[in-house]
C-alpha cells in the first residue's frame, strides 16, 4: 500500500484533474485493489469531477455539504479538533463509494470528500499544534495519516492505494497531507513560474535552501526534530502540455528540461529524497536513466480534457462524439483522445 500526495506550490498546474485521472485509471487497471482519494483542497475540484462533474458532481457536493453529520474531510477534522491528541478512530465514517453516485468510475474507487470549510478550520488546527503534550505538533500533523489508517482498518487492511489532492498553498492542511504521504507526485506546467514553484517544493518540504542563509521552513525543521519521514519524490509530471507547432514544442521542451535539470541537481546531492521505483528497476546512474524513471509528460487533449472533467468521465472511458454540458453541445474528436489516453494509461502503469 502506498500513499501519494499530488502537490505543487502553484495553482493552475492541474493537480485536481490529474488526481481524478490517476485515481480513476489506477482503479480500472487494478480492480482487485481499493483506491482511495482524500481531497484536501478546499476548492474540492477533484471531488466534483469524481462525483460527476459540473452538474451532477456539484449537486452531490451540495447535498453532502449540507447533510448532518458532515461526511467530508472537514467533518473528520472537526472530530480531531475536539480530540486533538487522541484519535477517535472515526475515519471510516467519512468515506463515500464514488460509483454509487457516478456510475462512470470504477466500483473500487472511494473518496473522502473535499470541503471549503477547511479554510475556516485552518487556524483552529494550527492552534492545536501548540498547547497540549510536548509532541503536539507531531500528533496533529498525523491526523490525516490516522484518517487513512482508520479507513484501511475498516477495510480489513485490504490491498489499497491512496491519492491525496493538495491545495497549492503551504497551509496547515497541506502540511497534514504531506505528513500522511509516503510519496510525492509533482505536477508542473511548462512556464517559468512553475519552475519557481518546483524550487519552492524542494525548499519547503526538504529544506533545500534556494539561496545561502535562507531560513528553512518550520515544517521541515519540525519534521526533522520529530524524526518524521518526509514523502519521497516519486515523479514530476509535465501536465496537459500544449504543443501547437514546432516552435511552441521547442519552447515547451526547453522549460520542461530546465525543470528537469533542477530536480536532477537535487538527485545528485540528495538522492534520499527520492523513491526509486520498484519492479526491480536499477537505481538511475545517469541523467537519461533518471529522467526515464522520474519524469513524465501528459499532453493536453484540449476539448476532451475539459469534457472529461466537466462530465466526470475518466479520459480512458470517454468516447468520441457529441457531448452535452452546461447547456452546450461540444464535439470530442478521436485524435484528442489519442493525445492523452496513452499518456494516462502508461503513467499509471508506473504507479504502484
Amino acid at each position: 500500500m502506498a500513499i501519494y500526495a499530488i502537490w505543487n506550490n502553484k495553482g493552475g498546474v492541474g493537480k485536481s484533474y490529474l488526481t481524478f485521472q490517476l485515481a480513476s485509471e489506477y482503479a480500472r487497471q487494478n480492480p482487485e485493489k481499493k483506491v482511495l482519494v482524500v481531497d484536501l483542497c478546499p476548492q474540492a475540484n477533484s471531488s466534483s469531477m469524481l462525483l460527476g462533474g459540473m452538474s451532477d458532481g456539484e449537486r452531490y457536493l451540495t447535498r453532502i455539504h449540507t447533510t448532518q453529520p458532515r461526511r467530508t474531510i472537514s467533518g473528520y477534522i472537526e472530530d480531531r479538533i475536539r480530540s486533538p491528541y487522541m484519535s477517535p478512530n472515526s475515519g471510516g465514517d467519512y468515506v463515500t463509494n464514488v460509483s454509487q453516485l457516478n456510475y462512470r468510475v470504477p466500483v473500487n474507487l472511494y473518496l473522502v470528500v473535499g470541503d471549503e470549510q477547511l479554510e475556516i478550520q485552518a487556524s483552529r488546527v494550527t492552534s492545536a499544534t501548540f498547547p497540549g503534550p510536548q509532541d503536539a505538533w507531531r500528533i496533529t500533523h498525523l491526523w490525516v495519516r490516522d484518517l487513512i489508517t482508520d479507513i484501511l482498518t475498516s477495510w480489513n487492511d485490504e490491498d489499497s492505494c491512496v491519492f491525496i489532492d493538495c491545495n497549492p498553498s503551504f497551509s496547515i492542511y497541506t502540511e497534514l497531507a504531506l505528513s500522511a504521504a509516503d510519496r510525492l507526485i509533482i505536477p508542473f506546467s511548462a512556464d517559468g513560474s512553475s519552475k519557481r514553484a518546483v524550487k519552492a517544493v524542494l525548499s519547503l518540504v526538504y529544506g533545500i535552501r534556494r539561496h545561502p542563509g535562507d531560513r528553512q521552513s518550520d515544517y521541515y525543521l519540525e519534521s526533522t526534530r520529530y524524526r518524521m519521514a518526509l514523502p519521497a519524490i516519486y515523479m514530476y509530471i509535465g501536465n496537459r502540455l500544449t504543443q501547437m507547432n514546432s516552435s511552441s514544442a521547442s519552447a515547451f521542451k526547453t522549460v520542461v528540461n530546465e525543470i528537469g535539470d533542477e530536480i536532477w541537481g537535487i538527485w545528485q546531492s540528495s538522492p534520499q529524497a527520492f523513491c526509486v521505483h520498484p519492479h526491480g528497476s536499477p537505481t538511475p546512474n545517469s541523467k537519461r536513466a533518471f529522467k526515464v524513471m522520474f519524469q513524465y509528460e501528459v499532453n493536453d487533449a484540449n476539448t476532451a480534457s475539459v469534457v472529461s472533467g466537466a462530465l466526470g468521465i475518466p479520459i480512458a472511458s470517454l468516447k468520441a462524439g457529441q457531448k452535452d454540458f452546461a447547456g452546450r453541445s461540444v464535439t470530442v474528436n478521436q485524435p484528442q483522445l489519442d493525445k492523452q489516453v496513452p499518456n494516462i494509461t502508461q503513467l499509471v502503469q508506473n504507479i504502484e
